[in-house]
C-alpha cells in the first residue's frame, strides 16, 4: 500500500450532487491497495479547510492516464470490509499527523 500526495496543481476536484450543485473538494491524499486492486482518495470540502473539524469523504477511483484523480471516476465504497480497510488507513494517517 502506498500513499501519494497530489501535485499542488491537481489537489482539487469538483463534485456535483443530485440537484446539480457543485462544490470544490481538496484532496487529502490518495493510496493504492494491493488487497483490493484499487486506488482510493480522501476528500474534504474546500470551504471547510480552516475549520477545527472537517468531514472527510472516501472513494475508490480509476486513475487517469497520469495516475491522478478524475472526479468523473469516483466510486462509492460499499463493501463493509473494504470500508474498514479504508477507515484504518485514514486513522493511521490522522494519528501520524498528530
Amino acid at each position: 500500500m502506498s500513499e501519494k500526495q497530489p501535485p499542488k496543481d491537481l489537489d482539487e476536484v469538483i463534485l456535483s450532487d443530485d440537484q446539480g450543485n457543485k462544490e470544490t473538494y481538496k484532496i487529502l491524499f490518495t493510496f493504492d491497495s494491493d488487497d483490493y486492486g484499487k486506488s482510493y482518495v480522501f476528500l474534504y470540502p474546500k470551504n471547510s479547510e480552516d475549520s477545527d473539524e472537517i468531514e472527510v469523504q472516501a472513494f475508490s477511483f480509476s486513475p487517469d492516464k497520469n495516475g491522478d484523480v478524475d472526479a468523473g471516476e469516483l466510486n462509492p465504497i460499499e463493501d463493509p470490509e473494504e470500508w474498514d480497510m479504508v477507515q484504518e488507513v485514514l486513522n493511521t494517517f490522522t494519528s501520524d499527523e498528530e
